[in-house]
């Protein structure tokens, strides 16, 4: 858990005798309910995500806040907030919290890793079959009545099997995309700044020129921020093969979206597979209109078992914080100024 400095804390208005108070943005399964105990517990039940003004009218009473990537935890909605103490997001990533505000605040954040890696890595393989095989424009194809039989020629994609497979962000989730191309008898390449403490058996660390110029599939599974937004932009695109795939199950901002349009309108890449974009929901109208690109809504996550799984992580590590524990997943936080 990260430092606080209580100097910069407004002291809590909440008597220790007090049941603690819960926000969530999202309704909870019960085994998530549970987890929080008796503690008040409060629900958004209305369209998702929460209404901004809605969450900073709510804020200035509760004491943990359980919450979702399209909720905006910054310093304005913090300091709202002066009995909060904990923001436990239900996503993997972060980037939705202002993580230097929460430190001045001295607000813990926590994530739920793990329990979403198989989950996330069978739709980001799933993308990669869909776009390399046009499963979607065939779909598209025979929905609309145009097909007129097999002829030897339809939809001709490429293989899987035996291809080359880049990974940018061999963390838990590349490597478990890893260990499926496995089975396809992929050559895996990977790319990162360090490498990976146990690399998936036969996999190899190299630039990303040399896996953006090698990959028959380039995956991206790296965090956002300031160094990796627009990662994968018009040089980058430059640099892949022409009958190459991208897939993005990471953040769409990791992606130059314009960049990549023109590159698949001008047949500089042959297809892409994406989950995740820069405004979500707003997906461009230039991607929208490409056949090839496989788009799905930021699903990477969306089984029954998994988002109930990551919901009840998120209550456990709000209640380990507001019992004064450890919690089992926080995320560090900068070290406050001053």
């Amino acid at each position: 858990m990260s430092r606080r400095n209580p100097s910069r804390r407004r002291a809590r208005v909440r008597s220790p005798g007090d049941a603690a108070h819960v926000l969530t943005t999202y309704p909870l399964p019960p085994a998530a309910r549970a987890a929080l105990g008796t503690m008040r517990l409060a629900t958004h039940r209305g369209p998702q995500p929460m209404p901004a003004a809605a969450l900073a009218r709510a804020v200035g009473r509760i004491d943990a806040l359980l919450c979702q990537l399209t909720d905006r935890v910054d310093a304005a909605l913090l300091a709202r907030a002066p009995r909060l103490r904990v923001v436990a997001n239900c996503a993997v990533g972060y980037d939705n919290v202002d993580l230097a505000a929460a430190a001045a605040h001295g607000v813990v954040v926590t994530n739920t890793p793990d329990v979403l890696t198989e989950t996330s890595a069978d739709l980001a393989f799933a993308l990669i079959l869909a776009a390399a095989r046009r499963v979607c424009e065939g779909d598209r194809l025979v929905r609309a009545g145009r097909w007129r039989g097999w002829s030897p020629d339809l939809l001709l994609g490429r293989d899987v099997h035996g291809a080359t497979l880049g990974i940018v962000g061999l963390g838990r989730i590349g490597a478990a995309v890893a260990r499926r191309a496995r089975g396809f008898g992929m050559r895996v390449l990977y790319h990162q700044r360090h490498p990976a403490r146990r690399p998936p058996a036969g996999a190899l660390r190299v630039s990303l020129t040399r896996l953006l110029a090698t990959a028959d599939v380039v995956s991206l599974h790296v965090p956002l921020t300031a160094a990796t937004r627009h990662l994968i932009g018009a040089r980058e695109l430059a640099h892949m093969r022409r009958d190459a795939i991208l897939v993005n199950t990471s953040r769409g901002a990791v992606v130059d979206e314009a960049a990549l349009a023109r590159a698949l309108a001008r047949g500089r890449l042959a297809a892409a597979g994406l989950d995740v974009f820069g405004r979500e929901p707003h997906v461009s109208r230039a991607l929208r209109a490409l056949p090839n690109v496989v788009l799905t809504p930021h699903v990477a996550s969306a089984t029954t078992a998994t988002r109930a799984r990551m919901a009840v992580v998120a209550a456990r590590n709000a209640a380990a914080v507001l019992a004064r524990r450890r919690p089992p997943n926080p995320v560090p936080l900068p070290a406050p100024i001053g």
